[in-house]
């Protein structure tokens, strides 16, 4: 699970103000601490986006201590692992897609944040860079 950390802060207008630690691209508000809190999966998603299009590493959050942090969804988390798979064994997105046997635009739909993408389809990817996706049940916090 990943669990980024986030800052809460009121802004001069009344609005609260959030920003992450680990990612400092990611930025929102909301009128209160549950809409700013709401708000904030999207706008890390959009930052981290920006990090895949720019070919860089995803930053990890910090370990979590106290205080208020956001959860990425599970599809987002494997989709990044994917992306972090590819970086780390030098596997283009061309490259993926001749060994998926597939066309390039699929490869960006496994890629793509806002795609609903189905994990069949993660794990053949997976598979195809000697690695398994797995499923992890925890009772809720």
């Amino acid at each position: 699970m990943l669990r980024y950390p986030v800052k809460l802060q009121r802004d001069t207008n009344g609005t609260v103000l959030v920003s992450f630690p680990d990612v400092p691209e990611a930025h929102t508000f909301g009128d209160d601490r549950e809409e700013a809190l709401a708000r904030a999966v999207d706008a890390l998603e959009t930052a981290l986006m920006g990090y895949m299009e720019d070919r860089q590493t995803i930053p990890g959050p910090s370990p979590f201590r106290r205080g208020p942090y956001v959860v990425l969804p599970a599809l987002t988390e494997a989709k990044l692992a994917l992306y972090s798979a590819m970086r780390a064994g030098r596997i283009s997105k061309t490259e993926l897609a001749r060994r998926l046997n597939c066309h390039l635009p699929q490869v960006d739909r496994l890629l793509d944040l806002g795609h609903s993408s189905r994990l069949d389809q993660l794990e053949v990817a997976f598979h195809t860079l000697g690695k398994q996706l797995t499923v992890q049940i925890l009772d809720a916090a």
